[in-house]
């Protein structure tokens, strides 16, 4: 399709991950030139290029400033870009969501693990005024607002925190494989042992705490009773995956981190970043400056942000 030459809007917008508005905004003050501008409910408009910001659930990228004079004319400007677009509103909410109902339908279908990211773009949208849309065809999610959900298992895993895992594998595109070699750290009481195993891993489950027993009696887990921070690289030899949801400080979890990577002896990296109070963003950034990491608020992540390496 042919695009229009709209205006593009001077900056770019960010979509705080629900709840966490504040983090966002003092994580963009901490990149860039510091500037922000105006925050609509979760929505945050910063002037510039688009920051390397970890609070963000998802980042529009060069939106359109695209002016209509009706619903429907709205509706083919939004087409004439492209098919699928997820509106965020923040105002003229019927007359907003009297042009989504002209778009094209986009699927929102939870997505049985393991599934593929979704590939055609997606892009977000919402009304600055009556007449005015802002657009932006690139997003940095695939997902409708940055939000994964998935079929659930609710009967199997001992807790939900199996869906952080999932999410993470879904993000990385890649996933254990029969025969890989994983270490869980922070195991109790074992959703993110039950995730490996069922990848087909054999799993060093450990905790100082017991794991549930169903996912104890599993055949390709061995359960050590110790703290994840007594155990060391040398004792337990190559990794294919390190996963870590330990409840800790950030700046013991960076330790943990440095010690591990540093030994060259792990492949892939799931670690759990959760803050104990305010965000420390030293922490964070620390994490960031390991080369070929990336760090991601993940939809089922609280106040915590993952840490995934190597990033997709």
């Amino acid at each position: 399709m042919t695009q229009a030459p709209y205006e593009t809007y001077p900056g770019t917008v960010y979509l705080a991950a629900d709840g966490y508005v504040d983090d966002l905004v003092a994580d963009l003050r901490l990149s860039g030139d510091g500037t922000v501008g105006e925050v609509e409910g979760r929505l945050v408009f910063a002037p510039g290029p688009a920051r390397p910001v970890v609070w963000a659930q998802n980042v529009w990228y060069d939106p359109l400033l695209i002016p209509f004079t009706s619903i429907k004319d709205a509706a083919r400007a939004l087409r004439g870009i492209q098919r699928n677009w997820a509106l965020w509103s923040i105002r003229n909410h019927r007359r907003a969501n009297l042009i989504q109902e002209n778009l094209p339908h986009v699927s929102a279908k939870p997505l049985t693990f393991p599934a593929p990211v979704p590939t055609a773009p997606l892009g977000s949208w919402t009304l600055l005024d009556e007449n005015t849309l802002l657009a932006a065809p690139r997003c940095s999610s695939p997902f409708r607002h940055g939000e994964v959900a998935f079929v659930e298992d609710k009967a199997t895993p001992p807790n939900r925190a199996y869906l952080k895992l999932w999410e993470a594998l879904t993000r990385l595109g890649r996933r254990p494989a029969p025969g890989d070699r994983c270490m869980d750290l922070g195991a109790c009481p074992g959703g993110w042992t039950w995730v490996l195993h069922e990848c087909g891993a054999s799993v060093i489950a450990v905790d100082k705490a017991p794991l549930d027993p169903a996912i104890a009696a599993l055949p390709r887990v061995e359960y050590r009773q110790d703290s994840a921070f007594a155990i060391r690289p040398d004792q337990v030899g190559p990794l294919d995956w390190l996963t870590c949801d330990v409840i800790c400080y950030p700046d013991r979890l960076l330790r943990l981190v440095e010690t591990w990577h540093g030994s060259g002896l792990v492949k892939n990296f799931v670690c759990t970043i959760k803050f104990q109070g305010s965000t420390d963003f030293d922490a964070v950034h620390r994490l960031l400056s390991i080369p070929g990491g990336q760090v991601v608020h993940l939809s089922c992540n609280k106040h915590e942000l993952t840490w995934l390496w190597p990033a997709p």
